[in-house]
């Protein structure tokens, strides 16, 4: 927690005719993050080279390609697909003999007779196409071919078009441009073109047809019509096989790539004629447990060690070590980048204040609802670990708005029965303003602010600390107290602020005694903000420049409010053009007139306020997790951490 988990460095040697057993043991334990051998002339490994693939690879991807071509064809992934059981390796292997050469048969004879019969009616719609000009042309379309002493010219022209040679001429009138067939002399086609030409003429194709266009059209349509029999006829065959072994398939994908993977293990280990060498990273608190398999795996046949591990220069991989609480927003730390090993994790916090700041935007009871029972119903489409955990994410948002919109009593613009708990952020827009009080704006925007305060604050804290693990020696001390200029820069015109002027929520300072013949505050402002220049001015001449952006850094967390205001407006209005313009009215005079009023404005209720929620949805996150990347993690937050990936995977469809 706020820390990566701890990890060890782990050496592992042992004689080659140990690499299966070893090899095998990693991938089930799914623990050991592989350490890639790179042959550049490393200490201690003269003589070594990259090792070479385990028997059985070649074939296994061989079988892996003709699984995923089969698992094409039915557009199955196996992250979409809910593991019912779980089949043995003896059982896949049996299946996969006697089961997989027929369904892969059978499979690509379906598709490739498909395929034929999809081409074929793209064949005809593509002749159709070249049909539709000469629908309306009453000829038999061969009598367009084969003249000696004249040219057809077909096309469409944008404006009227008079040719002065000799031509038999035929034009079909449309919306934006009209179909011209005309008939000249060979010797005149020429001018002919020339003349079209000036009307903007685009040609076209005469298509090589025996007949008329709308009888050719028809025959076309009909052999389609025919072709798409044959091809549901099909597709309902392919389906019935996909029902009936899709769990074989992700089970035998599944199978392979764990074969795969454990056959190319030795092409990242550094190797001799005689043994092998692995080095990779365990999780601390697992080092013993692995070792411990390994020797058992083995018959004691292994040497396993732990080295030396320099937080600093290592590239050690990292794996977040958050409560199950925090563990759906990692997938928005990773979006940002993964903290680096030595320095402070704030996925926690990520997953305590996201929520909060997206349900003082939202902050709505009938939203917040909507919301969450779109997390819910979401869960049955989106698969997979990253689209779970964000509706997680999403989810803990809703309930943040149901809460927040108790606390505002709002119900998709509508007050709740009882008065505001803390602030209002009714508005009065068709009378509709909450009873007794209007909006506490200013009280909101102080809010806003002090949660930058605090945040900001919490952020350049959180830089101190990380500033003290990672730099060495003087300028270790000078970074520190860089962070803690900035933070007295800003409380020093805070203070400042609250010694000149007297602000709601905020600490009124204007009455302190006068030192000197200045105001106590004042005084304490200055000598704040000038020690703080002066840390930052000793770290880091340039950052004086960056000053001001203390002020513009904590104002912006005013979109809070600004953009939580806007929702309620658009709430508000979408109520009174709904209710006020359309609904009551009708309600007051049942006549036909009345009940189309109460429909549109039903429509308006409905559309309106589902174009609300989208919008507050995309505020909401948008704006909640800009506050985080960029007002608060650029404040200590560095990342490009290397992800922890450890050897083998967590089986879903097979076991051994």
């Amino acid at each position: 927690m706020l820390t990566a988990k701890p990890m060890s460095r782990v050496l592992i040697v042992a004689s080659r005719d140990q690499a299966v057993p070893i090899i095998q043991e990693l991938y089930r334990g799914n623990l050991f993050h592989i350490e890639d051998y790179v042959e550049q002339g490393r200490e201690g490994y003269e003589g070594f080279k990259i090792g070479t693939p385990l028997e059985g690879a070649t074939e296994a991807s061989t079988e892996l390609i003709k699984v995923r071509a089969i698992e094409n064809v039915f557009a199955i992934r196996g992250e979409d697909i809910e593991a019912k059981e779980k089949l043995g390796l003896p059982q896949i292997r049996s299946q996969i003999e006697k089961d997989l050469p027929g369904i892969e048969k059978e499979v690509e004879e379906l598709a490739g007779a498909r395929s034929k019969l999809d081409s074929k009616v793209k064949e005809y719609e593509q002749k159709i196409a070249e049909l539709t000009p000469f629908l309306e042309i009453p000829v038999d379309l061969a009598l367009l071919k084969g003249f000696r002493h004249f040219s057809v010219l077909a096309g469409y022209v944008n404006r009227n078009v008079s040719l002065t040679v000799p031509h038999e001429m035929q034009v079909v009138k449309g919306k934006d441009r009209s179909f011209v067939l005309a008939i000249v002399p060979e010797k005149n086609r020429a001018e002919a073109e020339r003349l079209l030409q000036d009307a903007q003429f685009q040609a076209v194709t005469i298509p090589e047809e025996n007949g008329t266009a709308p009888a050719r059209t028809a025959y076309y349509t009909e052999q389609i019509a025919a072709l798409k029999k044959d091809i549901d006829a099909i597709n309902i065959k392919l389906a019935a096989i996909k029902e009936s072994h899709t769990g074989l398939l992700v089970a035998c994908e599944e199978a392979f790539r764990a074969k795969i993977e454990q056959a190319e293990a030795p092409l990242r280990f550094a190797t001799t004629s005689k043994v092998f060498v692995a080095e990779g990273w365990v999780p601390a608190d697992r080092t013993k447990g692995v070792s411990e398999a390994l020797d058992k795996a083995t018959g004691g046949k292994v040497f396993v060690t732990e080295l030396p591990v320099d937080p600093v220069h290592d590239a050690v991989p990292v794996e977040y070590n958050n409560p199950s609480f925090a563990k759906p927003a990692q997938m928005l730390m990773d979006i940002y980048s993964r903290p680096m090993y030595t320095e402070v994790d704030p996925t926690l916090m990520l997953a305590i204040v996201f929520p909060i700041f997206f349900g003082l935007i939202l902050g709505d009871v009938g939203y917040g609802i909507l919301l969450l029972i779109m997390c819910f119903a979401l869960r049955r489409v989106l698969k997979g670990d990253d689209a779970r955990e964000f509706l997680v994410v999403l989810r803990n948002a809703s309930i943040s708005s149901i809460i927040f919109g108790i606390l505002f009593s709002e119900f998709l613009g509508f007050e709740l029965p009882w008065a505001p708990i803390i602030f209002s952020r009714h508005l009065n827009i068709g009378g509709t303003e909450a009873a007794g009080q209007g909006p506490a704006i200013a009280e909101l925007m102080v809010l806003a602010i002090w949660i930058g305060i605090l945040h900001i604050t919490l952020g350049r804290a959180l830089g101190m600390i990380n500033h003290a693990r990672q730099d060495h020696g003087a300028h270790r001390v000078k970074a520190v107290l860089a962070n803690l200029g900035w933070i007295t820069v800003m409380w020093g015109i805070l203070i400042g602020i609250w010694s000149m002027f007297a602000l709601p929520l905020m600490p009124d300072l204007s009455k302190l005694p006068v030192v000197a013949g200045l105001p106590a505050g004042l005084v304490v402002a200055a000598v704040l903000i000038v020690m703080g220049i002066l840390f930052i001015v000793r770290d880091a001449v340039l950052e004086i420049v960056e000053l001001p952006t203390i002020i513009s850094h904590v104002l912006s967390y005013a979109r809070l409010v600004a953009v939580g205001l806007s929702s309620v407006a658009i709430a508000m209005v979408v109520n009174y053009m709904s209710i006020g313009m359309f609904i009551g009215p009708g309600l007051k005079n049942l006549s036909i007139l009345g009940i189309v009023l109460i429909i549109v404005g039903v429509m308006v209720f409905l559309i309106g306020h589902a174009f609300n929620l989208a919008l507050g949805i995309l505020g909401g996150g948008l704006h909640s997790i800009r506050l985080h990347y960029v007002e608060f993690f650029t404040k200590f937050y560095k990342g490009g951490g290397r992800k922890y990936i450890p050897f083998g995977m967590k089986r879903r469809f097979t076991e051994d």
